[in-house]
């Protein structure tokens, strides 16, 4: 499958050093070699040896405790609740690798919608609400003057959602630069990312609403990629855009994140893009037909979950109500935005934490629409990805149960069979980046997996106990 070759001179923005480093801007083709320079630290590399010592360690420990793993499965069949478990466990294999072989189909089926000329391109607002973003909102806003978009056809706002630093002089500095191309609001408080987009809806005058949030970057082309579906497709009422990581050569986690969201994008939100039910439209990047918006906005903005105001989940909660009324929601692979993530362990737990938590109270309120006649076209996609999002949660809790017993009766076999499993299935995901950019940097989803394996495992048990909570976190 031919790859989008991204390079800097695309951009007309001039972008600094860390951003011209990430590697949306170094896509192989098939005929080039992977010449991208590695800009792995000593501590990075470290990181990335120590992961495969000990998957390799791993896999001669399971080939050395053959006998203990073959009496343990006895063990296991000869109980009740352990043939139960495997029952159970064979069940939930088949339909994953069903699932995964069919996604897979799905995939090399897919390819992004081209770009539409530009008598055919819709108006189209953009709304940038930003909170304590200092000067990364500049960066922003700079970034989507100079997309490859009909000046006559484009509106851009930024909305100040009462920010405690200087994001509002930023603001008033690019509104200097840009003139009446930016419209630039701020809001007398702090409310909230959904208030400050909900009075972005109601100011922009587009056909198309286009969000990005206040610390990404996006390619000059991506605006009219991201918007063309619209064209094509009557039916489409929301379009997600394709984020990669922007910080990735400041720390370590953001490296194994962009690897993990080249897979979440490029391969999972390809599949369902084949689908016409992409369940989450990116607060990073996502467009949105305005009558769709208009559609659900008061029932968006006055959500509640358990009684409470809903701040978080926005992007997902959008898309699902734009989902319900039988609209498609796609995925635009060459829609490129390059977004900041954290860069430590607490601020990536507390992200996970608010997207798990509204992924729990979003797939409860996709329940009480997807088995209904929501939609002319085949429902069976949007069913099928919601059992697949269900049973994640669902087994969340019994899964961990016998992760805590397998490691108090044999914590070597555990370990060792959870670290080559790593090995083998992460596989995957090296091989899909590695193809779709490069080899170096692939290798941090063997890293990633390791990391969420044995150091975020609790947040999905977590998160089901405490979907009802409200807060950014990461704020």
């Amino acid at each position: 499958m031919k790859s989008e070759t991204i390079t800097p001179k695309q951009l007309l923005y001039t972008p600094n050093e860390n951003q011209l480093n990430s590697s949306v801007f170094h896509v192989k083709s098939k005929s080039s070699k992977k010449t991208v320079k590695s800009n792995a630290s000593p501590f990075g590399l470290i990181v990335l040896v120590s992961s495969f010592v000990v998957m390799i360690g791993a896999a001669f420990l399971v080939y050395e405790l053959q006998p203990d793993f073959h009496q343990f499965s006895v063990d296991r069949i000869n109980s009740t609740w352990g043939f139960i478990f495997l029952i159970i466990a064979t069940v939930l294999f088949v339909f994953n690798a069903g699932f995964f072989l069919y996604n897979l189909y799905l995939y090399f089926k897919y390819k992004p919608i081209p770009s539409v000329s530009d008598d055919l391109l819709p108006t189209c607002t953009v709304i940038v609400p930003a909170y304590n973003e200092g000067k990364l909102v500049w960066d922003t806003l700079l970034s989507l003057a100079d997309s490859d978009y009909p000046e006559e056809k484009l509106q851009i706002l930024a909305i100040d959602d009462g920010s405690q630093d200087d994001t509002w002089y930023w603001m008033q500095e690019a509104k200097i630069k840009m003139g009446d191309r930016l419209s630039i609001y701020q809001q007398p408080e702090n409310k909230g990312k959904r208030h400050a987009l909900y009075r972005g809806f109601n100011l922009g005058n587009g056909e198309i609403f286009v969000t990005v949030d206040s610390d990404s970057i996006v390619k000059s082309d991506t605006l009219r990629n991201l918007v063309s579906p619209f064209v094509t497709n009557e039916n489409c009422g929301a379009v997600a855009g394709n984020v990669h990581v922007l910080n990735n050569n400041k720390a370590i986690l953001p490296k194994m994140l962009n690897v993990s969201f080249v897979l979440s994008f490029e391969f999972m939100r390809s599949a369902e893009s084949m689908l016409g039910s992409v369940l989450c439209t990116p607060g990073a990047l996502a467009a949105y037909r305005s009558t769709s918006v208009f559609a659900c906005l008061p029932e968006w903005i006055n959500q509640t979950f358990m009684g409470e105001a809903s701040d978080i989940g926005e992007d997902r909660a959008m898309t699902n109500m734009i989902l319900k009324q039988g609209h498609h929601v796609l995925f635009q692979r060459n829609a490129y935005v390059l977004t900041n993530v954290p860069e430590k362990y607490s601020g990536l737990y507390k992200m996970f934490i608010r997207w798990g938590r509204s992924n729990v109270r979003e797939n409860i309120m996709m329940s009480q629409f997807v088995f209904k006649d929501f939609r002319r076209e085949s429902k069976f996609g949007a069913r099928l990805l919601f059992l697949n999002q269900s049973l994640k949660i669902v087994m969340a809790y019994p899964l961990i149960l016998f992760m805590l017993f397998f490691i108090l009766t044999h914590p070597v076999l555990f370990i060792s069979s959870t670290l080559l499993g790593i090995l083998i299935l992460s596989s995957f995901s090296v091989i899909f980046y590695a193809k779709r950019y490069n080899i170096s940097e692939s290798f941090w989803a063997y890293s990633y997996s390791i990391l969420y394996t044995f150091g975020l495992f609790w947040i999905t048990p977590y998160v089901i106990l405490t979907a009802n909570k409200r807060g950014w976190l990461t704020r």
